[in-house]
């Protein structure tokens, strides 16, 4: 058990009360592990019946498992195919609470790694469009990076202060905020956070999730739904935000959110729709959770499906994709599908705009990793599969040359591994030029 800080001892005894021993208790259980299946790639059904794993359902969630540490999935072929991604278990209740629907314009405020963005994107299923934003650059690289992998379509990746932009006013049909926090709740699973949480603890945290409550507010459509979540235990930083939100936006209101074995709810009589997660009461890290609507339910307008033609360029004649309500834009080398939007974002540090599609190299187009994981093996002519068992998967995402002369394939193909894309290569007299980038080689 990692030696915890005295003030938060003294917290959560007040806090929990009788509970608090049984809290203590949980820092001699071993941490769990979940996975999330990407239903942007494949259903849960269709993953469940090639899962090489040992898993068991996230009883809060419609696409995560727990799985064997011994598992070891991010080593596994499939995770480099983007069919799942790997979270904490209670992280993935923020973005399943959160009641998305296609065609819906979505914005995850505070969203790197990733792994909420991801799920707000499934949910979206290739309609409208997910503004997924890190006020850090650095961590907005991993977000990009994260998206890409699974095979996201339709999300523009910013870096930006969220609080300090005006344009966005009424903008948003659903909205996430899982604000910075002092992290209390993820003690167990990652004791570094001690130390950060004694330089910087409720009091630096609170003024910062006061303004992005509000923010994520103004910014929200009449009508329009707002989760706001931490990963910590303090009232300060949970109740106290909702309240505060409460009293200063006379429109808002909190939802009720599903209760399963082992939830406990918001701890004020204004909070008792929100949810608390502790690692005593159920198989996962610590969370706090808040469903906020702003006014009345409206009736979303439905959007009309405009298909794009595709560019005059030979490689997308191999291609099948659907490409809707966007357009293709040339920045110097790059091509990228992006999709419309209600509002101008001219000025504001944008990491990544919709679809990269590839790169022009002087007469020649080289399609992108992003590509190649956003296709379906039915959406591209030219396909090179392996099964799960072939041990040329394995060279091929080590980045190696393979030798493909049993397979009588030319040109430039799409790997996949069980008919599911991994990246490209080109094929010369039976010899795979490998294209998959040295960056998500595997290790």
């Amino acid at each position: 058990m990692p030696e915890l800080p005295q003030k938060h001892l003294s917290e959560m005894k007040e806090l929990l009360q009788d509970e608090y021993d049984d809290y203590l208790a949980s820092f001699e259980n071993k941490r769990v592990y979940g996975l999330r299946i990407n239903t942007s790639k494949i259903s849960v059904r269709d993953f469940l019946k090639i899962n090489p794993f040992h898993l068991e359902r996230i009883p809060w969630t419609d696409d995560g498992f727990y799985y064997d540490e011994e598992d070891r999935p991010a080593k596994h072929p499939y995770y480099f195919a983007g069919l799942y991604y790997l979270q904490e278990p209670s992280a993935m209740l923020p973005a399943e609470v959160l009641p998305v629907e296609e065609n819906d314009l979505v914005l995850d405020c505070c969203a790197a790694p990733g792994g909420k963005s991801s799920k707000l994107a499934n949910k979206l299923n290739n309609t409208g469009v997910l503004i997924a934003n890190d006020i850090s650059a650095s961590r907005a690289q991993v977000l990009l990076k994260t998206l890409e992998s699974q095979g996201i379509r339709n999300a523009y990746v910013m870096a930006e202060d969220i609080t300090k932009i005006e344009r966005f006013k009424e903008c948003f049909d659903k909205i996430l905020i899982d604000a910075p926090c002092s992290g209390e709740g993820m003690f167990r699973k990652e004791s570094e956070l001690i130390s950060s949480w004694e330089e910087r603890n409720s009091d630096y945290y609170s003024p910062i999730q006061k303004q992005l409550i509000l923010k994520g507010v103004e910014m929200l459509k009449s009508g329009g739904k707002l989760v706001y979540s931490t990963c910590t235990f303090s009232p300060e930083e949970d109740e106290e935000i909702i309240e505060y939100a409460l009293d200063k936006c006379p429109e808002l209101k909190t939802l009720p959110i599903k209760k399963y074995e082992g939830f406990v709810s918001g701890i004020t009589d204004k909070t008792k729709n929100c949810v608390r997660l502790y690692p005593h009461r159920i198989k996962g890290e610590g969370h706090f959770v808040a469903l906020l609507q702003k006014g009345e339910d409206k009736q979303n307008s439905s959007t009309t499906i405009t298909n794009i033609a595709k560019p005059q360029i030979e490689f997308f004649r191999n291609i099948d994709m659907n490409f809707n309500n966007g357009s293709f834009v040339q920045r110097k080398e790059k091509l990228y599908f992006e999709p419309d939007l209600p509002f101008d974002i001219k000025g504001l540090r944008i990491m990544r705009s919709g679809l990269l599609l590839g790169t022009f190299n002087h007469d020649r187009f080289e399609p992108s990793q992003a590509l190649a994981a956003a296709l379906k093996y039915n959406e591209y002519k030219n396909t090179l599969n392996f099964t799960i068992d072939d041990e040329r998967i394995l060279k091929y995402l080590k980045c190696e040359t393979l030798d493909v002369r049993d397979r009588h394939v030319e040109g430039m193909v799409l790997v996949c591994v069980d008919s599911y894309p991994l990246g490209f290569g080109k094929v010369s007299k039976g010899i795979l030029k490998n294209l998959y980038p040295a960056n998500y080689r595997y290790r």
